[in-house]
């Protein structure tokens, strides 16, 4: 390993990178989209993946089973800003969309999809008419995600007093929908149960018969990824889990073997970990 790739902080995370280092076309590595390889930005319509972001994942993708970009957002939009398509080196990427329930193959350009949930159409029309009654809260938008629908506060002039206003009003509209609501940071999210990316990425990993896996992610809704990963450490796999680091949300940073500073220390990280895997 060379000296210029992190250490993890804790013995299950080195260990977890030892053996990708050992055997890296066994590896799996596996990235949330949004305050991971993008930035955070108040209109998620304008998100892009960091300047250097594919040129990484493309020095490290051709020496790894798989890169799996895991993210709520639909796998062709997650594509289309991650500027994916097309990029030699790149065919080793997938983007697991709507938490699993789209995927986009680089080997083929197409992306797969299951059925909708009919909450989520009911729950779209509903909005609007519920935020109005729900109170005054300017700057609040809602965000179409095709499977899914979320609200922002970040725009609002109180972004967290919006959020914990509308937290408990959201989460009951969510259940009688038949669906979960999921927060995030300055973003609720109403989506169907069993949709989360600890659910994608466990699922995934079986099926390339991954020997050890590392995830990157930066908000509450990495936490089921982490515990996918800690679960299937404890059933033998190694693993590693790299927190992008935010002042927003702590609980990542708390459970992560190694944290980096936002996607700029993402992409550096893959660099280094793309140099240290030819030079294992």
């Amino acid at each position: 390993m060379v000296s210029s790739l992190p250490h993890p902080t804790t013995p299950s995370g080195r260990d977890g990178l030892a053996a990708l280092l050992a055997q890296p076309a066994k590896a799996v590595v596996a990235l949330d989209f949004d305050g991971t390889l993008a930035e955070i930005v108040p209109d998620p319509e304008q998100a892009r993946a960091h300047p250097g972001a594919v040129a990484a994942l493309a020095a490290l993708a051709p020496q790894v089973a798989s890169i799996a970009v895991v993210t709520g957002r639909p796998a062709g939009v997650a594509v289309r800003y991650g500027g994916f398509a097309g990029v030699p080196g790149l065919e080793h990427l997938v983007v697991l969309g709507h938490y699993g329930a789209e995927r986009w193959d680089a080997v083929t350009g197409t992306v797969r999809a299951a059925a909708p949930h009919p909450g989520v159409a009911s729950v779209r029309a509903e909005l609007p008419g519920f935020l109005d009654r729900s109170g005054a809260w300017p700057g609040v938008w809602i965000e179409e995600k095709g499977r899914a629908v979320a609200v922002h506060t970040r725009r609002a002039r109180d972004p967290e007093g919006a959020f914990e206003a509308l937290r408990g009003p959201l989460g009951e509209l969510a259940v009688a929908h038949g669906l979960v609501l999921e927060p995030g940071r300055m973003v609720l999210e109403l989506r169907p149960p069993g949709m989360d990316k600890g659910v994608a990425l466990a699922k995934y990993v079986r099926e390339v018969g991954a020997g050890s896996v590392l995830y990157a992610g930066d908000d509450l809704g990495d936490l089921p990824a982490f515990a996918a990963v800690e679960k299937l450490r404890s059933d033998g796999t190694p693993g590693v889990l790299v927190c992008s680091g935010s002042t927003e949300v702590t609980e990542l940073a708390d459970r992560a073997d190694l944290s980096v500073a936002g996607p700029s220390g993402v992409v550096e990280f893959l660099t280094e970990l793309a140099r240290a895997v030819r030079e294992a």
